[in-house]
């Protein structure tokens, strides 16, 4: 395997400290992506810099200037703090002719827009929640397509931002209620999506033309009664202690029929090429009890840790998490090589 030198970019706030090697650190929670990162780089033998970015490109273009990397490792998920900004750093490395993981420009642009990929998978005859969109600073108008109940969300941010219980709303007054908390906390455009009653699966494709499909993971809601929403909300995603109090778990899915779980490697491989992702990208699904499939988003580029759904799923297909982290570097050097 031949030794590369890696620009690993990362937000400004998440450079990994060079002193953090415990996993009882409690700052290992934070950088958790970014430490687990660099050090299997390391491991598999690369050179890494690692490299913080916020709201200034220069010190991408200075690294690649002066370190000459063979690939970036892009951990970016926004620019400036705007989550509907980052597919700019993955252009700007196109434009100076550089590879890096992940996903594409244009397929981050068409997956982040929530509206804008349920529009695309609806002509292509593929299952959605029914949504509608309000627009930041405009009057309030709600379409006779919406059906109740809906989850309302920001239009562009990713992670589950914004997504409380509240979010489930019933009725035109609550809608307008939560919308505006998302114009006002979010500072852009809400969505509201019809709520789907079913077990939420999530699905790990990896590959640029070629694509594997990895074992399903499921989010399991043990406490919550019959007939209340279960919603991956931002506590349910990010706080551990949350989901214990809750009996909340991400587990591999179990006990889908054959005929399900043959059809949904074959439903995700679809939405990865209709979005023209690349790199390796998690898709959201909605599993309904007479089989009916919906498609809730698509996320490039998702959370990399080595416990996070993704390694953990490439794993139970026998990937490793070094293989897994060398198997993106090298689908960043092929994409670049077809472009």
């Amino acid at each position: 395997m031949k030794k590369l030198r890696v620009m690993l970019l990362v937000h400004s706030t998440l450079v990994p400290p060079d002193d953090l090697y415990h996993w009882e650190d409690p700052r290992m929670e934070k950088y958790q992506t970014e430490h687990d990162v660099k050090t299997t780089l390391l491991k598999l033998g690369h050179e890494v810099e690692v490299v913080g970015v916020y709201d200034d490109i220069a010190p991408i273009r200075k690294t690649i200037e002066k370190w000459k990397p063979h690939i970036a490792f892009n951990l970016i998920e926004d620019f400036a703090g705007v989550g509907a900004l980052d597919y700019y750093v993955v252009s700007y490395l196109e434009m100076l002719n550089v590879p890096y993981t992940g996903c594409n420009p244009r397929g981050l642009l068409l997956a982040r827009d929530k509206a804008l990929s349920k529009k695309l998978f609806t002509y292509h005859r593929i299952n959605v929640p029914r949504f509608d969109v309000f627009p930041r600073q405009r009057k309030f108008k709600v379409s006779t397509r919406l059906r109740y109940p809906v989850i309302v969300k920001s239009l562009m941010e990713e992670g589950s931002v914004g997504i409380a219980q509240a979010s489930y709303v019933e009725n035109e007054n609550q809608l307008r209620d939560r919308v505006n908390l998302i114009h006002e906390k979010a500072e852009g455009d809400a969505i509201a999506e019809q709520y789907i009653d079913g077990r939420e699966l999530y699905v790990t494709v990896v590959g640029n033309t070629k694509l594997d499909v990895y074992p399903f993971r499921e989010l399991v809601f043990k406490y919550v009664d019959e007939g209340l929403p279960k919603m991956a909300t931002y506590s349910v995603k990010w706080d551990y202690e949350y989901r214990e109090r809750w009996g909340i778990e991400y587990q591999f899915a179990r006990n889908l029929s054959a005929e399900v779980a043959d059809r949904i490697p074959k439903l995700c491989k679809r939405i990865y090429r209709i979005l023209g992702l690349s790199g390796y990208a998690r898709v959201d699904l909605r599993l309904q009890r007479d089989g009916q499939i919906y498609v809730l988003e698509a996320n490039p580029n998702p959370a990399i840790a080595e416990f996070d759904d993704c390694a953990l799923s490439a794993e139970k297909a026998g990937i490793k998490y070094p293989e897994l982290i060398q198997r993106i570097i090298n689908l960043g050097l092929a994409q670049k090589r077809t472009n």
